[in-house]
């Protein structure tokens, strides 16, 4: 029931996202509505759930933090801002032959898609709760710390470099950006490795891992790291940050391009 209910309304949300985004002339508002998606879908989970636990509390109040915060990020970046260069790239390669169809399927539904796969633990924490507590689920709520203090702070740090004129045009390689070349990221994947322990209940749940996985190998190998390893691999001073500071895990990370 949960996850029928869940998916029915991430396909009501992301029609609605289209709506506007295409209104806006603006398809990067979808980034935007991922962290809002994840809300959603633990508010609906939540409500929805046959018993109270410790655990689908702990997913509903975690979920809720890193997506809100999220959402009001992304949204002070993108709202009434130009598109981003990633969807701009699209816009071009779609050319003029049923441009908003192409959006609608290649963004907003894969996303919508996306979204519901990476939320499985969330769904599944209320749809089956245990209120036994492990082990494994108290270092999941520290694994979920650790990932949110280095994607808030990460994106922090980076909002605060750009303010500054002097930094134009430079490079930011100093507080977690020295121990890793992308602390948001690596945090991202940090906050779901972490969603997945709390929910993980016994052996039959470990088909849930296919979330921080997925998560895991679109930020390393997709729509996160690649992007932006391609946008600076040219320059020299990057060329030199990558040498001394690990590409996604920090201090023991792989270093180099």
């Amino acid at each position: 029931m949960i996850y029928g209910i869940v998916l029915g309304a991430l396909l009501v949300y992301f029609i609605c996202w289209f709506k506007v985004a295409d209104q806006k002339k603006n398809y990067g508002l979808i980034d935007i509505a991922w962290g809002g998606g994840f809300v959603l879908t633990a508010c609906l989970s939540y409500f929805f759930n046959t018993q109270i636990t410790m655990q689908n509390r702990a997913v509903l109040v975690l979920v809720a933090l890193w997506g809100v915060r999220l959402l009001v990020h992304l949204a002070r970046r993108n709202w009434n801002k130009p598109e981003d260069y990633r969807y701009t790239n699209m816009r071009r390669k779609w050319g003029s032959h049923a441009p908003k169809l192409k959006a609608f399927f290649s963004v907003f539904m894969v996303q919508y898609l996306l979204l519901f796969i990476i939320a499985l633990p969330i769904m599944q924490s209320n749809h089956r709760p245990e209120s036994q507590i492990f082990w494994w689920q108290i270092l999941g709520v520290l694994v979920w710390l650790i990932g949110f203090v280095f994607e808030v702070l990460g994106d922090w740090q980076l909002e605060q470099f750009k303010k500054n004129k002097e930094n134009k045009g430079k490079l930011l390689t100093s507080g977690l950006w020295s121990v890793t070349r992308h602390p948001n990221y690596f945090g991202e994947a940090a906050c779901w490795w972490g969603i997945f322990l709390i929910a993980f209940t016994d052996i039959s749940d470990l088909w849930l891992i296919v979330s921080p996985l997925l998560i895991t190998g679109l930020l390393l190998f997709v729509s996160g790291v690649p992007l932006l390893e391609r946008k600076y691999k040219a320059r020299k001073d990057f060329q030199a940050y990558a040498q001394v500071t690990p590409k996604f895990f920090p201090f023991i990370g792989k270093k180099g391009l």
